[in-house]
């Protein structure tokens, strides 16, 4: 007699996915240490992930800027506070919207990138042969991506906030008409660094390794086909556009 077969959990899939991605972050970090003999690749990764990704990040964050800059003032003068755009904007930029945003573009731009290497050389055999030459990948190739991430996140959130600040200035002095020096007075004395600037910092720190850890996991444990890179790609972008968004908000209730 025939068994019947249930039908996949997707909430077990889901979970299963979770633990492995957790036990393959415990990898990585057994491996950093060895991965610090490949200090090269790191910086390679860097400047892969961190300075290719400056363009994108900074159009968009002067583009995000300027939107803000345009909406916040009329809504401001209706209670007559346009003095206080430089600060809504700079609040708004630091806590929430520069690291998140930043999050997600990074992940649609380096976290495919990586997922899709990492995918080609599972493909290729080139992972295998590291193993044959008794070079580990996760310490070779894992590793310094997920360090990469951590490195480059934090520094491209603080380029989206410089370029959204100056596309508000933009807007709001240049073409409304608010005096500059209020714009920057304003600014300067509401946000503080440690409680606004900072909350920003770390959010983009724990961004950058999720979103890493996600496209490493991804692309290492992907199917050795041009469809399972293809899936896996996918995949990158759509777990780490939600993780980033319930992380922020678990993040948001704990520092605030």
């Amino acid at each position: 007699m025939n068994q019947i077969r249930k039908p996949p959990s997707m909430i077990g899939d889901a979970l299963a996915q979770i633990g492995a991605c957790g036990l393959f972050l415990v990898q990585i970090v057994a491996a950093i240490p060895k991965s610090l003999r490949h200090v090269v690749e790191t910086i390679r990764q860097i400047w892969f992930v961190g300075a290719m990704s400056l363009v994108i990040i900074m159009t968009c964050g002067l583009f995000v800027g300027m939107v803000l800059g345009l909406q916040l003032y009329y809504v401001l003068s209706i209670f007559g506070g346009t003095a206080a755009l430089g600060t809504v904007v700079s609040l708004s930029l630091y806590r929430e919207l520069g690291p998140v945003v930043a999050a997600l573009l990074f992940a649609g731009r380096a976290g495919t990138s990586i997922t899709a290497e990492i995918g080609l050389m599972r493909a290729t055999d080139q992972l295998a042969a590291m193993e044959m030459m008794a070079v580990d990948p996760i310490a070779y190739v894992a590793a310094p991506r997920f360090l990469a991430g951590l490195v480059a996140m934090p520094l491209l959130a603080c380029a989206f906030n410089a370029m959204g600040i100056f596309g508000a200035h933009l807007v709001g002095v240049n073409w409304l008409g608010l005096d500059n020096g209020t714009f920057w007075s304003n600014m300067t004395s509401g946000v503080d660094v440690w409680k606004d600037v900072m909350n920003g910092v770390w959010k983009s720190i724990a961004f950058g390794g999720v979103v890493a850890l996600i496209a490493v996991f991804q692309g290492y444990t992907t199917a050795p086909t041009s469809e399972g890179v293809a899936y896996a790609t996918t995949r990158t972008v759509v777990f780490s556009s939600i993780v980033v968004l319930a992380l922020d908000f678990v993040m948001t209730a704990f520092l605030m």
